[in-house]
């Protein structure tokens, strides 16, 4: 007993910040005991057959477990990689840990929270008392834990983590509302314990008791990935904010300049031509989320191909990882306005093969269709950004390099006609973002605002 406390002094004197979760738990369970043994009448003899009772089960199956493999269970981009943490930290982020009772969770979203501190809170369906189970309803209970959620969301909090089963796909289409209308991207994050699928030592290890067969029910929904409806880069806040500033002073500045206002037939109805156009009113939709960079598009597995991209080891080994995009143009036509995203050779290794071109026999540089959707037309979707970005490549493959009007906005301005425009940005824009997956509805919403000077890209998104 005696080099145990010892151990104990010398851990209490190393600075906390310096000390994981499980080490702060452990020495904090050490000196309970030791003041156990000191209130014992025998003290001499160390531990009483009462107070070594107080250990609790806790620390018995911590000790059994290697620090090895509890580093092991917590290897992710945002616990480990700094460039990763410092872009989560500057995102809006909600963490759904997902998985059996007793796989994990909770010692996962303690990590997350240890990393992130003050940034970060967490919400844990055991502090509301609910069972997980399979039942035909969502419980009354989660209107509680949404009321907290929500509140969270409303706050500055960078980080926000629900730990809970999320074996209900009615549920989970809760979060995700709740994360669309507050500008937060989803990380779906499960335990990487070796028993988080075993259902007799999970059947020890819970704390609810549940029997291997209560196990064995819920077990199912968790043993597949849930696939989003697309796989993509999401950006940080701060990069959105600069890229919609961005976006916003390039069509204010296009829309005034005296070329533009000679070819604006194309935006304008055909019987009402003297209508004023308005750039920013006339790309008022947006598509969910946040600003992101569509890679793969899986319609939660029911693509072609789907399942086939989750599963590509580069795919798993990305997932909640930061990158670094670069933005090369800025363009609109008559139905969207985007921006041209240049990919990187680590970015190309996430990018489909099958995805840049527009007809069959089109053959087109890998990654030609990389972009921020930053505004559709009225009754557009946001797909359709894409497919406008490989008809200004299909030209420039042709030779066609467009009309050089003028420099504007730190960039040259060119004209393809039939209301095509591109800027080729002299200075590059650097990006930051979070590969990860959108999982709502993905229907589009309007922009907040009207005509202000800067609403229309204030809420926007990519796609």
């Amino acid at each position: 007993m005696q080099p145990l406390l010892r151990a104990a002094r010398y851990l209490c004197k190393v600075p906390n910040c310096m000390l994981n979760s499980h080490a702060k738990i452990v020495t904090a369970f050490i000196f309970e005991a030791e003041r156990a043994c000191w209130r014992s009448p025998d003290n001499n003899r160390g531990f009483t057959r009462k107070s070594h009772t107080f250990l609790p089960k806790i620390f018995r199956k911590m000790s059994t477990q290697s620090s090895k493999e509890r580093l092991e269970n917590l290897q992710f981009p945002f616990l480990d990689d700094d460039t990763t943490i410092s872009t989560v930290k500057e995102s809006k982020t909600l963490f759904i840990i997902r998985g059996l009772p007793g796989s994990g969770k909770s010692t996962l979203a303690q990590a997350i929270q240890d990393q992130y501190k003050d940034a970060c809170k967490v919400i844990s369906a055991d502090t509301y008392k609910i069972t997980p189970a399979i039942s035909s309803s969502i419980p009354e209970d989660y209107s509680k834990l949404d009321e907290d959620l929500v509140d969270y969301c409303k706050r500055d909090i960078s980080v926000v983590v629900v730990d809970d089963t999320h074996h209900d796909r009615e549920r989970l289409d809760q979060l995700f509302d709740i994360a669309d209308k507050y500008q937060f991207k989803v990380l779906f994050v499960e335990p990487k314990t070796p028993w988080k699928m075993d259902c007799l030592q999970l059947k020890d290890k819970n704390q609810w008791k549940l029997s291997v067969e209560d196990l064995k029910k819920m077990k199912p929904s968790l043993e597949k990935d849930f696939l989003p409806l697309y796989y993509g880069w999401f950006l940080s806040k701060k990069s959105s904010e600069n890229l919609r500033k961005t976006g916003q002073a390039f069509l204010d500045e296009l829309g005034s300049l005296k070329v533009f206002k000679k070819e604006s037939k194309y935006f304008l109805p055909a019987e009402d031509p003297k209508v004023k156009l308005d750039l920013t009113s006339y790309f008022a939709k947006r598509p969910p989320s946040v600003l992101h960079c569509t890679t793969k598009f899986t319609d939660f597995g029911k693509a072609m191909g789907a399942d086939e991209y989750a599963q590509q080891e580069v795919v798993k080994a990305s997932y909640g990882k930061a990158f670094t995009l670069t933005i090369s143009a800025l363009f609109l036509t008559t139905k969207t306005a985007g921006a041209r995203v240049e990919l990187s050779e680590q970015e190309l290794l996430l990018w489909p093969g099958d995805v840049d071109k527009i007809l069959p026999t089109d053959n087109l540089p890998k990654g030609s269709r990389a972009h921020i959707t930053l505004g559709c037309a009225s009754g557009i979707e946001p797909v359709q950004t894409g497919i406008d970005l490989l008809e200004f490549v299909k030209l420039e493959k042709a030779g066609t390099k467009g009309d050089e009007i003028e420099e504007i906005g730190g960039g040259k301005l060119q004209y393809f006609g039939n209301g095509m425009w591109m800027l080729l940005l002299s200075k590059k824009i650097e990006v930051k973002a979070i590969f990860s997956g959108y999982y709502g509805k993905g229907k589009l919403v309007p922009t907040q605002g009207s005509n202000k000077q800067g609403s229309a890209f204030n809420p926007c998104t990519i796609i």
